[in-house]
């Protein structure tokens, strides 16, 4: 890994451009930018400092459900764009066991990202570069836990990864009762939001949202976090909803989790989207 300050500048990579931006708030800690769009925060030494407040929802929904449903032991997680492989350290430090394939598309960001920053080696951190839609269609049945897809060209996420094909390969690709975590960047009418789950309720047997109000209401372009699984998910007014709205309420950006129930009122009326699309 480089020292701090040589890291800082902008890099040509094989999609366009990266630039490393020192973070003016903290000693140590970099923002990096993908073709003009800020895709991670990396505090050096401090994996579990996550800035990015769609990652804290993220990282709420995926520790509660592990913590009630999988072993820590035995996780494998995929996911689905890496920039910085910032969630991947994050989880490889809470779970020291787990193991962690990065999909990333551009092979000279994913060398210089491990030039850069104190990702843990193979096999804790695998990066693996291909398009993600094609990597994740090449998936063998069940092997793995945990699937988070972070993908974007952009401010929007490609939409090979949208469609009802794609949500049928990962929940193929996940082990009985896994889980499928997404960020969906969505503008205030919330169609992507609603396209997607219409289809994700089509192949997974549960479904929920994260998002803060504003978001949720249709105020504002930001972005909102898919769960699917065929392990149900915290219901309104229970015991599991209360443990999980806890985390998700402390961040500078407080969230809210939302049910299947109400998850499924949300979409209700839109349609799924497909390949052929």
């Amino acid at each position: 890994m480089n020292t701090a300050s040589s890291i800082i500048g902008n890099y040509e990579i094989s999609t366009g451009k990266a630039e490393v931006v020192a973070d003016e708030f903290r000693s140590d800690a970099y923002v990096l930018y993908v073709n003009g769009v800020p895709s991670s925060h990396v505090s050096i030494g401090r994996p579990r400092d996550l800035d990015f407040e769609y990652m804290r929802w993220l990282a709420a929904a995926i520790e509660h459900f592990v913590d009630a449903h999988l072993d820590p032991a035995r996780l494998r997680v995929t996911h689905l764009g890496g920039a910085a492989c910032t969630m991947a350290r994050y989880f490889a430090d809470v779970w020291p066991e787990s193991r962690h394939t990065v999909v990333e598309l551009d092979d000279k960001l994913a060398s210089y990202v491990r030039e850069w920053f104190d990702i843990p080696r193979a096999p804790t951190v695998k990066i693996r570069v291909g398009e993600a839609r094609r990597v994740t269609d090449s998936f063998k049945p069940a092997t793995r836990d945990v699937i988070i897809r972070d993908v974007f060209a952009g401010e929007t996420t490609p939409e090979s990864l949208t469609t009802l094909e794609f949500f049928r390969s990962a929940h193929s690709s996940l082990a009985p009762g896994g889980l499928y975590a997404a960020n969906c960047g969505d503008r205030s009418d919330l169609r992507l939001a609603k396209a997607e789950l219409a289809g994700m309720a089509q192949v997974f047997e549960h479904v929920a949202v994260i998002s803060d109000p504003a978001m949720l209401k249709g105020r504002r372009y930001g972005n909102i976090i898919l769960l699917g699984s065929d392990t149900p998910l915290p219901a309104e007014g229970s015991a599991e909803a209360a443990a999980l709205a806890k985390p998700l309420l402390a961040g500078a950006v407080p969230a809210q989790y939302k049910d299947e129930r109400w998850t499924r009122e949300f979409f209700s009326g839109a349609n799924a989207l497909v390949d052929e699309d």
